[in-house]
């Protein structure tokens, strides 16, 4: 179906177009000045807070928000303020909520022997593996051939299973983003910016285009600024203590009146209208409500949101995005990985550190049971944007 003719215009997909319809007012960052210790602490954190985050959310991925609540109301763990525990939850609710097959049961708090696998955390692996083999220079191919090469496809959903399949069927980007892919402005494309801001310190425009050569392998509009927006504020967390001042270099570098420049500016004004996390996850769930739960624009206003009224607290931010529901997992994931880059590794809380055990899962070639101190300094011999 053509598009509504205002979203194609005001919703573009290439880099110049999108650049064209930037905010012209962007505030001005300062410069990077981490000594090599502090850089290597904040990458860490990065890696170490999005695991722990995506942690907390796998179990129960797909659970609404009132489900959620009523499992944890039952063995006394609501509010969240640890990893999920099955003990104590009568049976007739684990079988009307089951636990995310997909690694579920592995990351529930006695269970814990790691990083579980998830493609949450797959992405950021892949991508390091990307600049590794080809360079600051790489192409969307060449992603693509990457993901072929390494992952395996029942390792990848939505746009990136329909992505996987078009190219490996003879499509190429762009085109492998639009043949018969419903889920192209899904959230896919959001949890793979992580890398991209991590390698890009203090440089949220250059996160920004790295993050736009990945994203429009699988996605299109909206899909791809999910992705923009997420490495900017990453960029941008390791020289700004200030999260609105990352979300506002976040969104600089999209389209200023997209729907989901539109959703993060409707987040960023709940807390003057909403005292509490309860009444801001409400709001979002009116005005948001009618996306699928793993759209790109409602997940995004839901992190900008919870990362606003967690005030920097790294437990209260990933325990409030994993009780309001839609994507827990990735939600999970983008609110620590932001968190554990402003914070730095040294400050992130070992209760949710420690059980990590410096040690992933995944089902990628070469990268089963990698150690996160490994995956840090690898990343930081990729960091394209030195300190000053």
């Amino acid at each position: 179906m053509p598009l509504p003719p205002e979203l194609a215009e005001r919703e573009p997909s290439t880099l110049l177009e999108i650049h064209a319809q930037r905010s012209a007012v962007s505030s001005i960052l300062p410069k990077l000045a981490l000594s090599d210790v502090e850089l290597q602490d904040r990458i860490a954190g990065g890696w170490l807070g999005r695991a722990a985050g995506c942690l907390l959310g796998k179990p129960v991925e797909k659970i609404p928000r009132e489900g959620i609540k009523t499992i944890l109301q039952s063995n006394g763990t609501w509010p969240l303020a640890d990893y999920i525990t099955a003990q104590g939850i009568p049976e007739e609710l684990l079988k009307k909520y089951p636990w995310n097959r997909h690694s579920g049961r592995e990351s529930l708090r006695e269970n814990i022997a790691g990083m579980a696998e998830d493609d949450d955390m797959n992405y950021p692996m892949l991508n390091l593996h990307v600049l590794e083999t080809f360079g600051p220079q790489f192409s969307t191919e060449q992603i693509a051939q990457t993901w072929l090469n390494l992952l395996p496809a029942l390792s990848t959903f939505t746009a990136e299973r329909v992505a996987y399949l078009n190219y490996l069927s003879g499509a190429q980007p762009p085109e492998t983003a639009t043949i018969k892919n419903p889920y192209r402005e899904w959230i896919g494309a959001q949890i793979r910016a992580d890398f991209w801001g991590w390698i890009s310190p203090g440089n949220p425009a250059q996160a920004a285009e790295l993050a736009w050569r990945d994203a429009r392998l699988s996605h299109v509009r909206n899909g791809i600024y999910g992705e923009i927006f997420f490495a900017a504020v990453i960029a941008a967390a390791f020289v700004t203590e200030n999260l609105s001042s990352a979300i506002a270099q976040g969104l600089a570098q999209i389209p200023q009146n997209s729907r989901l420049s539109v959703a993060i500016h409707f987040a960023l004004a709940l807390p003057e209208r909403e005292k509490t996390w309860k009444g801001a996850v409400d709001r979002l769930y009116e005005r948001f409500g009618a996306f699928h739960w793993v759209h790109t624009i409602n997940n995004a206003a839901l992190v900008v949101a919870a990362l606003l009224y967690g005030e920097g607290d790294y437990e209260r931010s990933i325990c409030n995005v994993v009780m309001a529901g839609w994507d827990t997992d990735s939600n999970g994931a983008t609110v620590g990985s932001i968190l554990g880059t402003s914070l730095g590794a040294t400050k992130l809380p070992r209760k949710w550190i420690a059980p990590l055990r410096n040690t992933i899962r995944s089902s990628m070639k070469g990268f089963d049971h990698s150690t996160f101190d490994d995956l840090a300094q690898r990343t930081r011999a990729q960091v394209l944007f030195e300190h000053e």
